[in-house]
């Protein structure tokens, strides 16, 4: 049990500060304390000793300069269980300090703020915080460190209950969370530096990436596997802005199936709705109204729309939610919900309801952490060109043709490799999705389709090996089909789709999804 006789305090953020330190006082800790945070307990009736009045040294540089100091370091780091660490205490006029309580300048919510300027991000790095911090942490036998607000009463009744003390299990608690509080600020503003000198460099030698956890989830892949979801510090994806209006909690196969489903939704200008089943569409379309839309990306594969997760890219309105509301959803998620909506939806027990901002096509990185490593790309924001698109068949595609084979792409873009999309110019017909063999994802479309495929269109997501693809497409009416091109046998496939009088078209560029 370590006993709490003299308590340093120097904080950016007070919540709580005056009620912990009072009952620090009340057990018989002198505080010592710096500046603004002297005023603050000072204000609150407390009896506090300025720290320049405790080392004998003023606070210079405009506060710059002011914990630096041996009296207070020596009274931090000092080891009480070595008679040459006491006695040096004693040769230097040095005091023992028990506690530090300390939480650091406001750097993070500093460069959360529209154009900060540099010079002002500079000024709010703290130094001697974490170096209190730190020493405290690492002196965690003989000292203890408290960052957060939230301890503070959890602190205080375990010193109640303990004649001022604190057990080894509680110090070595704080101390582990003192190093993840300063490990987190170094790591925002090494990041933030980085940016400023390192802008043109996608991937530098060393990459931060911090994570901070925001919710418990219900469970994991399988209810057998825990899980939490994290987001990324300066993430401004909508995933981090999520939130939940209704419904219980999200699961790890949520989250992963409602991001898939809003980011194909959100590709499209018109009315939009994506339905997604492990990550995979089950059915999308773009209509003149939001309700037909959900109507016909609900008829492509009504069997797998149940238990499936919806992304709309539109306000829900009544309508449409009637509709939802008679099919078993898991979630839905959209940029809003009118009331009557809302009000219609939360009938339903079960139905997570995700408000969520609309998703901003722009260039990002996105990360996939495998065992041991992880890799990073630019995420997939590449769309058709007028000029990219390059009509290969002797027959070129009709403008109706064009607007579906534009579509399809859209669609494929977000499905399992290998990805075959059969579709008209609103919506998808039969998706064929993960499967090792192209031809297999040709069949497996043809076989969820829900209506005759003469006359509609086919994506893949990268070039066709072999022509039985496009033999496989011309059997059940395909007239026109979308491809990357590229490979060694492209004049074979476009002579297979010349001989049956289809029109082909390649994009230069493929959209693999693993």
């Amino acid at each position: 049990m370590s006993s709490i006789k003299r308590v340093l305090i120097s904080v950016s953020d007070k919540s709580g500060l005056a009620e912990f330190a009072q009952n620090l006082q009340t057990m018989g800790a002198q505080l010592l304390s710096t500046g603004g945070t002297a005023k603050f307990l000072r204000d609150a009736g407390l009896v506090v000793t300025d720290v320049s009045d405790y080392t004998g040294f003023p606070e210079i540089m405009d506060g710059r300069v002011k914990t630096l100091h041996p009296k207070v370091h020596g009274g931090i780091l000092a080891r009480r269980d070595l008679d040459s660490h006491v006695s040096q205490m004693a040769d230097n006029g040095i005091d023992p300090i028990d506690m530090v309580v300390v939480n650091l300048y406001p750097f993070e919510q500093t460069i959360a703020k529209p154009d900060v300027a540099f010079e002002d991000a500079v000024e709010n790095i703290d130094i001697g915080g974490p170096a209190m911090v730190r020493s405290a942490a690492k002196n965690h036998a003989h000292v203890a460190v408290v960052v957060d607000p939230e301890d503070y009463a959890a602190v205080a009744d375990e010193m109640k209950e303990n004649d001022g003390s604190l057990t080894a299990e509680t110090m070595r608690t704080l101390a582990a969370k003192a190093f993840d509080h300063t490990a987190w600020y170094d790591g925002r503003i090494a990041s933030y530096m980085n940016r400023q000198v390192t802008s043109k460099v996608k991937f530098p030698n060393r990459m931060i990436i911090q994570l901070e956890k925001t919710q418990a989830l219900r469970y994991g892949e399988n209810p057998h596997q825990d899980a939490a979801l994290y987001t990324m510090a300066d993430s401004r994806g909508f995933v981090a802005q999520a939130a939940q209006l209704h419904g219980k909690e999200l699961s790890f196969n949520n989250i992963v199936d409602m991001s898939a489903a809003y980011e194909m939704a959100s590709e499209f200008s018109d009315p939009a709705v994506a339905i997604i089943k492990h990550t995979n569409p089950c059915g999308v379309a773009v209509n003149q109204n939001l309700v037909q839309a959900y109507l016909d990306a609900r008829e492509c594969d009504p069997v797998s729309a149940f238990g499936g997760v919806i992304a709309v890219n539109r306000e829900v309105d009544e309508a449409t939610a009637e509709e939802i509301s008679k099919l078993f959803v898991e979630v839905l998620i959209a940029p809003s919900y009118s009331a009557k909506a809302l009000g219609k939806l939360q009938e339903k027990k079960n139905i997570r309801l995700i408000k969520a901002p609309s998703r901003e096509m722009v260039a990002a990185l996105t990360a996939r952490f495998l065992s041991g490593a992880a890799l990073l790309q630019d995420d997939d924001t590449q769309t058709l060109s007028e000029g990219g698109l390059k009509v290969v068949s002797k027959r070129p595609p009709t403008d109706e043709e064009m607007k579906a084979l534009r579509f399809a792409w859209t669609v494929a873009k977000h499905v399992k490799s290998n990805a075959i999309i059969y579709a008209d110019s609103k919506s998808t017909i039969g998706v064929g999705a993960g499967q090792m063999s192209r031809v297999d994802s040709a069949r497996i479309a043809h076989e969820k389709a829900r209506r005759p495929l003469a006359g509609a269109v086919m994506a893949s997501d990268a070039f066709f090996p072999f022509r039985d693809g496009i033999d496989e497409a011309a059997k059940v009416g395909i007239k026109a089909v979308i491809q990357p091109g590229g490979s060694m046998r492209d004049e074979e496939v476009i002579a297979a789709a010349d001989e049956n009088g289809m029109a082909m078209v390649f994009t230069g560029m493929r959209h693999f999804r693993h």
